[in-house]
């Protein structure tokens, strides 16, 4: 009894000095996990950059400063654009495609479609130089979409009324409190017909397609691979290794070496998806 007894006395005091420590291990973990990766920097200059765009497009922020970046840095002679993302708010796809534009008119950028590269995140990689796809991927629904729901019925049921006041006829146009006038519906559609416009104007202009005939290529439809090569929405079908070796031939680099994420950032980033580290559950249910 007295060998357990100071068996789980040892864990406890482990434990205990863990806890009362862990800041400074992660301190220190931190700190080893920078320098080892300054001692790799000096070993090599990478001269690729890849950048994602994954998930909604809502803000675009991190994703402009990083296009930038590659932009101003003279190391980076070539990027690609990992792309996996079923599109979002027009105006910031409209930021993206416009900031890959400037960096493909320096530099070689190379999209590669690794899973949707459908809405707004075809619209912001139509001007990279060389768009691939996997075989598997989602490329197209060129098309834009405007809803709102309409819950008077509800509203009544729960004996809710408003009490609007406006000025200017088209203020309350995309309500959700009532039927939309017919005026307002007319004027909904003038809106999406202008920013599908713009959108197919775009498309044409950067893949070379004909804008007067839209149905061939932007009609909504979302396109597997094959079939958005057919329709020049893409100009190969690969993997991601030929997608990088592309970048390569672009950029014209005889020693190619990619830029790595930062390893703080991307263990931090590892952290914060973890639901809970082990050691986190254990002092949980010791305290």
């Amino acid at each position: 009894m007295g060998l357990i007894k100071k068996f789980f006395i040892g864990i406890g005091t482990g434990l205990s000095y863990i806890q009362n420590h862990f800041k400074a291990m992660l301190f220190v973990l931190i700190l080893v996990l920078i320098f080892g990766s300054l001692e790799e920097d000096k070993l090599s200059t990478p001269n690729l950059a890849i950048i994602k765009l994954e998930g909604e497009i809502l803000n675009v922020d991190e994703i402009l400063e990083n296009i930038e970046k590659a932009q101003k840095e003279t190391h980076i002679k070539g990027v690609l654009l990992h792309v996996d993302s079923p599109g979002g708010a027009l105006a910031p796809s409209i930021e993206l495609s416009l900031a890959i534009k400037r960096l493909a008119e320096q530099k070689p950028v190379v999209a590669y479609a690794a899973g949707s590269m459908t809405s707004g995140s075809y619209y912001a990689s139509i001007w990279a130089n060389h768009i691939i796809a996997n075989p598997g991927a989602f490329i197209g629904s060129i098309g834009v979409l405007f809803q709102a729901p309409n819950v008077s019925e509800l509203a009544k049921k729960l004996g809710i009324s408003e009490q609007i006041i406006t000025a200017g006829e088209y203020k309350q146009m995309g309500t959700f409190t009532r039927e939309w006038t017919d005026k307002e519906r007319g004027a909904l559609k003038e809106l999406i017909n202008d920013a599908y416009g713009l959108f197919v104007s775009d498309v044409a202009n950067a893949r070379g397609l004909d804008a007067s005939k839209p149905n061939e290529f932007a009609n909504a439809k979302v396109f597997i691979a094959h079939k958005a090569l057919n329709v020049k929405l893409i100009d190969e079908i690969g993997s991601l290794n030929e997608a990088k070796a592309k970048v390569v031939e672009l950029a014209g680099v005889q020693n190619a070496s990619w830029e790595k994420p930062d390893k703080v950032d991307k263990w931090m980033k590892k952290l914060e998806g973890s639901s809970k580290l082990p050691i986190f559950d254990l002092m949980g249910y010791l305290k």
